[in-house]
């Protein structure tokens, strides 16, 4: 038995999951789990399904047929084996806390992805890095020459099949050229505050006006920096009795759990763009 994803969206309309269902069913395939959504203002309808087939069942038959399925009923439709896992490129600056977790999770077995490379404008994390025997780039960014940096990395994701970039605290603003060439594909973790604050020392700066809730945002990059897709949001309680530097402990928890929920959806084929929204089948 060969386990596959098959994602879609179309426009909403009637006999949509009869018609997915119906072409398993006859080929002999086992839905494990499906999901769907209709958004009513956008007349988009969306749907996730996990199946098995048998082992008579070639993948370019299946392919053949939903191709078929989707000019009949306008999908923009997905099918993934699931045994096919996601090749992710990681960018990093100096803060590693973000990268030590990612590799954790993927070399304990909890994200089920294959991480091939690491880039960075800083030489200071190649030795965890290379702990985990994963490749080390360092490529700064010197005074006009982001574009040849930004040339190399493009270079780099090319070379190693990286289907997914993730920026885990890469503390660089990526062109609108490079973010234009990597759509969908390219997520980024960053703080968010109620008020939000901007620039260095950010917990420093939610310390000094007291708040009492600090967050992360999980989110695909665009070229409206910081605004893209949001795919994940995690969110922490604290009150006066927290120093500056604990805001930053708490601060750096929650961007580890929120950018390690979006890789893992994102991974396992769960997030859908709707727009400037997500829509996540978790």
């Amino acid at each position: 038995m060969t386990d596959y994803v098959l994602t879609l969206s179309c426009e909403d309309r009637p006999g949509i999951v009869a018609a997915v269902s119906g072409l398993l069913a006859e080929r002999g395939c086992n839905i494990l789990e499906s999901q769907q959504f209709s958004d009513r203002e956008a007349v988009r309808f969306f749907m996730r399904v996990h199946f098995d087939g048998p082992a008579g069942l070639s993948d370019e038959e299946l392919r053949g047929a939903f191709a078929a399925l989707g000019t009949d009923l306008g999908l923009d439709w997905r099918l993934d084996a699931t045994a096919a896992r996601q090749r992710v490129l990681i960018m990093v600056s100096k803060d590693g806390h973000c990268l030590n977790d990612l590799l954790y999770r993927q070399r304990s077995g909890l994200l089920d992805v294959d991480i091939v490379a690491v880039v960075s404008n800083h030489p200071d994390l190649r030795p965890l890095t290379q702990s985990y025997g994963i490749d080390y780039h360092h490529l700064p960014v010197a005074k006009g020459q982001k574009a040849a940096q930004e040339a190399e990395v493009l270079t780099l994701v090319e070379h190693y099949g990286a289907d997914l970039v993730v920026l885990a605290r890469y503390m660089q603003i990526l062109s609108d050229d490079f973010c234009g060439k990597l759509p969908g594909k390219v997520i980024n973790i960053h703080h968010s505050f109620l008020p939000s604050f901007k620039g260095a020392r950010p917990y420093h700066q939610a310390h000094a006006r007291g708040v009492k809730l600090i967050g992360a945002t999980a989110h695909y990059v665009t070229a409206d920096l910081d605004e893209g897709p949001i795919i994940e949001q995690e969110v922490a309680r604290v009150d006066h009795t927290h120093s500056a530097a604990e805001l930053v402990a708490v601060g750096r928890d929650v961007e580890c759990l929120a950018l390690a929920r979006a890789v893992r959806w994102h991974a396992e084929h769960r997030v859908f763009l709707n727009g400037d929204r997500t829509i996540v089948f978790r």
